[in-house]
């Protein structure tokens, strides 16, 4: 007999949250940029710590990924290897094998569940009356910045104002990313799952931003366990980058699809040679421009927030914090003028910049390079070399 999962009762107001019922499996799906790489750190640093609590993590990565985006028939990052449905199997088995202790799972990629069947599997597949989603909710202001970058390092072309432009003022709000309000849209998406799973099976909880360890504090008393378990683990892998960073990266986008290089080549050199290595590297100054939101857009994502917490509050699912920071005022535009530069105008630290092509040739040395004994480099247009250095690199890294 499965473990009973009934529905707690509401937390009153000022006071932690009730635990779920012994058993439960908690599925957390995110949305991105709602503090999910965070918690997930926190989770698989304290999965042996856990246990002694009835508390499971059944994955054996910090994300399981490539699970999520299998069920949701989603591709992986641009270059990536492609999910399969054994990495879905594999993840629901080590579910399984929990038995009657809770488990946790938490991936933002089930946001992106296209349709009541694919949701509806995800909850048989991990035992449906023993589900609990938990939704983490933050402000569309803080989260269009954040989510446009993380759009840069997986190809997109497009400057922030232009994708602001789409996202907010061209119907149907599709391009260049359809994922966006699929993902943000964050009634919908609380709609979507409640219609399946129920929503007394469904908890919000709304991430105050001013309250660092806010989250940890919920997830721990969700699951039961002691306060204090849960710790952040640095990860400066995750950090966003600043305005300069993402421009250039931006740019060489455009040159790369340009020269029309494979996505695969993408994956190995950029995304995890220069950006990670610059990321883990290089921090952010105080000075260095950031990503600016115009006020237009912060009022139209205070407006949308403001509708979206109203729906949300009333569905029946319990919400935790405070839902009005979902459409609080748009905060002040810092009065740093750097912050005003135009794209074109900012500069890159030399430092970054090495960073960045260290990456690159780090990746690259895993191979050794043997020389062309056709022509020299000098005597190859440029055009031509760039096409043909990144499908060697390409063949090179395949045979590794």
């Amino acid at each position: 007999m499965e473990t009973d999962c009934s529905t707690p009762r509401p937390a009153a107001a000022g006071t932690a949250p009730a635990a779920l019922p012994a058993g439960t499996r908690l599925l957390h799906i995110g949305p991105h940029k709602t503090g999910t790489t965070s918690i997930q750190g926190a989770l698989f640093a304290a999965k042996d710590a856990m246990v002694p609590h009835g508390v499971v993590f059944p994955a054996r990565s910090r994300h399981p990924m490539e699970a999520a985006l299998a069920v949701c028939a989603r591709p992986g990052m641009m270059g990536d290897t492609e999910p399969t449905e054994g990495h879905w199997r594999q993840l629901t088995e080590l579910v399984r094998a929990t038995g009657r202790r809770t488990s946790v799972i938490s991936s933002e990629f089930f946001a992106d569940a296209p349709d009541d069947e694919t949701i509806a599997r995800i909850a048989d597949d991990l035992g449906r009356n023993r589900v609990h989603v938990l939704v983490t909710l933050r402000p569309l202001a803080r989260i269009m910045p954040s989510q446009w970058q993380q759009y840069v390092q997986n190809g997109l072309r497009m400057g922030y104002e232009e994708w602001l432009d789409h996202m907010l003022r061209k119907a149907p709000y599709e391009r260049p990313n359809p994922s966006f309000w699929r993902r943000h849209r964050h009634d919908r998406l609380v709609e979507r799952w409640s219609r399946v799973v129920g929503p007394e099976n469904i908890t919000v909880a709304v991430v105050d931003d001013r309250d660092r360890d806010g989250l940890m504090r919920t997830f721990e008393a969700l699951l039961g366990l002691p306060g204090g378990l849960l710790v952040p683990v640095p990860d400066t892998a995750n950090r966003s980058l600043t305005l300069a960073e993402t421009e250039m990266l931006r740019r060489l986008n455009t040159e790369f699809r340009g020269n029309s290089l494979p996505d695969e080549l993408y994956s190995k050199l950029v995304r995890n040679g220069a950006v990670m290595h610059m990321k883990n590297t290089c921090r952010p100054a105080p000075d260095d421009a950031r990503i600016v939101t115009p006020q237009w857009a912060l009022e139209a994502a205070a407006g949308i927030g403001a509708e979206m917490s109203g729906r949300i509050t009333t569905m029946g699912v319990r919400v935790l914090g405070n839902p009005a920071l979902l459409s609080a005022p748009p905060p002040a535009a810092s009065p740093d003028a750097r912050q005003g530069k135009a794209p074109d105008a900012l500069a890159i630290a030399p430092e970054v910049a090495a960073q960045a092509l260290y990456g690159v040739l780090a990746v690259a040395a895993e191979v050794p390079l043997r020389p062309s004994a056709v022509r020299t480099v000098h005597q190859t247009p440029s055009g031509e070399l760039v096409r043909v250095l990144g499908h060697r690199a390409l063949r090179r890294l395949r045979r590794t």
